[in-house]
């Protein structure tokens, strides 16, 4: 190797991506055949996502071995923090999409169904009782339902999100500083409010369902309300997840103050969701 070029590691052929491959095409067919009632639906689809998750597992098993083994370079970790910038930006899209869906309905399609932009005809027609309001709490069939309010469960978990990202910037700061034991105190506070989150959104479901009459099928309104904080509870409890590995790699020792991307990714990530749940916060419960 000539002065002055960098390494770069190229791993060994692996099976993992083929894997993964086929448990990504399990769920997809099975949440399929599930959605149509299939007997065999749910067996695949659970099939799938145990497969997906054994090759989550052993993949990342794997990459935890070459980096503990000193066979990344600097272009490796270049690497990394590209892919897991375009992961998070693919996640900014994916948000995007349901967020526009909620505009586009608010916005749009519910003053034209109310008549206006010359749509009185249209609304005549479709929905002559209609009223031009948001939250919608009347679906077409007649079924009526009730808005979840800000305050109480929302708010709280608003400030356990809040928290929780002081709490991992705390422990960032103290990885950076090589002082391990407070990474263990404050990264470990940080998975112990992200679950409090998803444990308060589930208590926030049960009233929506059994109290509110809030449901899937209460029109747009319930839906883009259980689409939006579902999506989100999703990814905080894949948030918590990949926090919780980086934990018990800092308690096996794991990282240094000046080697520790896979902790920096989390945190990307965690502070990523907290961003996502303020405008969900705002545009969802809010306003």
């Amino acid at each position: 190797m000539a002065s002055g070029n960098e390494k770069y590691y190229v791993p060994e052929q692996s099976p993992w991506p083929i894997v993964g491959a086929v448990a990504l095409f399990g769920v997809a067919v099975g949440g399929g055949l599930t959605v149509m009632k299939s007997p065999a639906g749910q067996f695949i689809l659970y099939a799938g996502i145990g497969l997906l998750l054994f090759m989550l597992a052993g993949w990342f098993r794997h990459v935890i071995r070459e980096s503990q083994g000193g066979l990344y370079s600097q272009q490796m970790d270049r690497s990394f923090r590209q892919g897991m910038a375009w992961f998070i930006f693919s996640e900014v899209m994916f948000f995007a999409a349901f967020f526009g869906a909620l505009f586009y309905a608010r916005m749009f399609a519910v003053p034209w169904l109310g008549g206006a932009s010359n749509n009185a005809m249209t609304h005549e027609l479709l929905w002559p009782s209609f009223e031009a309001v948001w939250p919608l709490l009347n679906t077409p069939s007649g079924d009526t339902t009730q808005a979840m309010g800000w305050q109480g469960l929302p708010l709280i978990n608003t400030i356990i999100l809040l928290i929780s990202s002081v709490t991992l910037h705390f422990a960032h700061a103290a990885m950076e500083q090589d002082q391990r034991n407070k990474v263990k105190v404050f990264l470990g506070l940080t998975i112990l409010l992200g679950f409090a989150f998803l444990a308060l959104q589930v208590e926030e479901y049960v009233y929506a369902y059994q109290d509110l009459g809030l449901t899937l099928e209460s029109g747009i309104y319930g839906n883009t309300f259980f689409m939006l904080t579902g999506f989100h509870g999703m990814h905080v409890t894949l948030g918590a997840i990949i926090l919780a590995v980086v934990w018990l790699r800092v308690m096996k020792g794991h990282f240094s103050a000046h080697h520790h991307f896979a902790f920096q990714a989390g945190a990307w990530y965690w502070h990523f969701v907290d961003v996502v749940w303020l405008c969900l916060f705002v545009f969802v419960y809010v306003l």
